[in-house]
């Protein structure tokens, strides 16, 4: 077997007196992919910031190439061949893609800037991508998924001995995950070691040789991707069985709560419509840029539109938030950290700021928003380490429940929730679709986007799907398959199905 390029040795690590990892033994051999897996708050991000030299271990050891090293900051290793590419985008956004590239790696021509050459190779390592951003494009005005491609091709511009992967599909359509696989098994071929995370533990089994799992801290197993399945993978990460992940459907067929007719958003959707009954989970799939979230958005009044929204029997005025909020409709974004929450705030300030009238005029009550939060915690599960966190140090999956937590204040009716797992670990998943299913039951009704296609299928008594900004169909009962779905999502159907609803 081949020595290990990077590893640690018995690391722990505490933050004051709690401490996060306890005595964890990981390697990274050259021209293998190694998987870290394990729920949201089980260490792997600890983990990989030391591995990185983003924080020191507090006790243990780690070793480059069989000796100890200290690495001063991220800088220092990267220096060393190791690079990490983030979950959450590490862009200057007001920079273009070939200044994000080469920012701190400046190409000079004696005194100046060659951004020529910059941009050339920018283009080059773009391409080894498919993806077709222009160098000099400007970050902030690209899409999400591009956002992660030029992560990507930061990473490839280094002399990368170690590549260090935090869920880097998560925000990534098959099509641009498949391009990303192939430049792993370069990577690979070219004598890499990489670290890959994912909660997607089908993409875990097709890429990697070995897999370790972290449970509150500590490693639970590890070994030749060959040893586990997806069921084994799972248990370990939770530590109980997860045979049924989705609660059993039970039809909404109430009277119509909400419906949408002829919606047009300039860019983005033509012609759209649904209609929505009480207690109903409506799911809305199709490929990333096909205007599902924009449809939502302009149902829920982010965006300007055309057409007509009908919410309990009135119509809703276009492009007015408070309105919807204040008639019942609410609407979850699935950017949870640029738009859902304030990181550097607490629990208490995150979950009340949308309802500050509701807890005491002219001064808050601050009694009253922890009692709020107390029932947010219970209601929602929500686990942190103590009740004045810092939300942007909260795991993932728990921001999630506060931000569920949060939406749900207002007591709403119709509930729209866009993506509702991404980046959440398996058990979490779990917990996020119980809450769903209590909301359906309640008699509340509930439309969900996702691009995850079990969670479609084990959610909805419907499935809408659009196709370049067109309603392509929708399916329902037995139709809810994969088959279908794909089909629709292709631009394969018969067009919208309305009659269904």
């Amino acid at each position: 077997m081949t020595a290990p390029v990077l590893a640690l040795r018995n690391v722990t690590k505490s933050f004051g007196p709690i401490e996060i990892l306890h005595g964890v033994n990981f390697d990274l051999r050259p021209g293998e992919v190694h998987a870290l897996i394990g729920e949201n708050g089980a260490g792997k991000s600890t983990t990989m910031k030391i591995l990185s030299g983003y924080l020191d271990a507090t006790t243990g050891t780690v070793e480059l190439d069989g000796q100890l090293a200290r690495f001063a900051n991220s800088d220092a290793a990267e220096a060393a061949g190791i690079v990490m590419i983030h979950q959450e985008f590490n862009l200057a956004e007001h920079l273009s893609v070939e200044q994000n590239v080469f920012l701190g790696r400046e190409i000079r021509r004696g005194l100046l800037l060659d951004h020529k050459t910059m941009q050339k190779r920018t283009a080059e390592l773009l391409a080894r991508l498919d993806c077709r951003v222009s160098p000099t494009a400007r970050v902030s005005t690209i899409s999400v998924p591009d956002k992660q491609m030029v992560e990507i091709a930061k990473a490839l511009s280094r002399k990368v001995r170690v590549l260090i992967m935090d869920e880097p599909t998560a925000v990534l359509t098959e099509s641009e995950t498949e391009v990303l696989f192939e430049q792993i098994n370069r990577l690979r071929v070219e004598g890499c070691a990489i670290l890959y995370t994912s909660h997607k533990l089908g993409e875990v089994k097709r890429i990697a040789d070995r897999v370790t799992v972290l449970r509150d801290g500590s490693v639970v197993a590890s070994g030749p991707i060959d040893e586990f399945t997806e069921d084994t993978m799972a248990t370990a990460m939770v530590g109980r069985e997860l045979s049924d992940l989705f609660p059993p459907k039970r039809r909404g067929g109430g009277e119509v709560v909400l419906e949408a007719a002829d919606i047009h958003v300039p860019g983005h959707v033509s012609h759209a419509s649904l209609t929505l009954r009480r207690g109903e989970i409506l799911g809305i799939g199709g490929l990333i840029g096909a205007g599902r979230t924009e449809l939502v958005e302009a149902i829920a009044g982010l965006r300007p539109r055309t057409g007509r929204v009908t919410l309990f029997g009135k119509e809703l005025p276009a492009a007015s938030v408070a309105e919807a909020t204040r008639r019942g409709l609410v609407y979850l974004t699935e950017d949870r950290k640029g738009a859902g929450l304030l990181l550097e705030k607490g629990m208490r300030e995150n979950l009340t700021l949308p309802m500050l009238s509701a807890f005491g005029r002219p001064l808050i009550s601050r009694r009253k928003e922890e009692e709020a939060l107390t029932r947010a915690i219970q209601d929602f599960q929500i686990r942190a380490g103590g009740r004045g966190i810092a939300v942007g140090n909260m795991s993932g999956g728990n921001q999630q429940k506060l931000l569920l937590a949060k939406t749900m204040l207002p007591d709403p009716q119709i509930v729209i929730i866009d993506e509702p797992t991404r980046g959440i670990d398996i058990g979490t998943k779990q917990q996020i679709y119980d809450l769903i299913h209590r909301l359906a039951s309640e008699g509340r009704s509930i439309i969900v986007i996702s691009s995850e296609m079990p969670e479609l299928i084990g959610l909805a008594d419907r499935v809408l799907v659009m196709h370049a900004g067109r309603v392509s169909g929708e399916v329902s009962g037995e139709d809810v398959n994969e088959r279908a779905i794909v089909r629709l999502a292709m631009g394969l159907g018969e067009g919208s199905k309305e009659t269904a609803a």
